[in-house]
């Protein structure tokens, strides 16, 4: 199988989601060990600390090692992030009865990437909630508080409405 380098990440890049993996949540950490939803032994799952106003409970699902984007993410990580994509998705349905569910994945900087690490966001959606016209513009951090309170109802939705081996983080 060829190789690929399509890395964008700046020299001495410090990745974020890298330090949630390993437990610091220092900067340029800006999760809180709150936010995390979900964690198995290869996926993570947090809030979001940027969110939508319309679509609050945007989550990131990552590989624990560190892959830049979909060029070197090995395959079977993609079943790995696929299966609590799912899981999210229905948790999402059931809390936030929400009338849908959009799943983004961004490579390169013409691609919206802008965390060097490969990542889904799977985003509570409804009925002309214009999402994608304000997706630049109504993007605001949301409050450690409030992020936590949507970490919690998704991981109890997790472990009770979708068979989530362990709904909380590891």
């Amino acid at each position: 199988m060829p190789t690929f380098d399509y890395s964008h990440a700046p020299e001495g890049y410090v990745c974020p989601f890298c330090l949630i993996v390993q437990g610091k949540f220092v900067p340029p950490v800006i999760s809180q060990v709150d936010d995390v939803v979900y964690q198995d032994e290869r996926v993570t799952a947090v809030i979001g600390s940027h969110q939508w106003p319309h679509n609050p409970g945007n989550t990131l699902i990552f590989p624990n090692q560190h892959y830049e984007n979909v060029y070197t993410l090995p395959p079977e990580y993609g079943i790995d992030i696929q299966r609590v994509v799912r899981w999210l998705a229905l948790a999402m349905k059931e809390i936030y009865r929400c009338d849908g569910v959009s799943t983004r994945q961004h490579n390169e900087p013409a691609g919206n990437q802008d965390v060097w690490h490969y990542h889904t966001h799977v985003t509570p959606r409804f009925h002309n909630d214009n999402f994608y016209h304000t997706l630049a513009t109504n993007r605001i951090l949301m409050p450690p508080t409030e992020r936590s309170a949507h970490a919690q109802r998704l991981r109890a939705a997790l472990e009770t409405k979708t068979g989530a081996p362990g709904g909380t983080p590891a």
